[in-house]
């Protein structure tokens, strides 16, 4: 069972809200969903690729 967090990037108010999955790291893979459906369909992002997706948010390259 995946434990979610919801990233920091997400706003405040919860109207869009992306969370993943940290525990699951060791799988190679990140999963990654919106947190208004948690039921609804996750994303599974390779590991190397997410810490580069988080690197461009964290470095000004992609706008949230």
């Amino acid at each position: 069972m995946d434990t979610w967090v919801k990233s920091s990037y997400s706003d405040r108010d919860g109207t869009n809200c992306v969370e993943w999955a940290p525990n699951s790291a060791t799988s190679g893979v990140i999963p990654v969903r919106d947190s208004k459906r948690p039921t609804g369909p996750t994303l599974h992002i390779p590991a190397n690729a997410f810490a580069d997706l988080v690197s461009a948010i964290k470095g000004g390259a992609l706008s949230v």
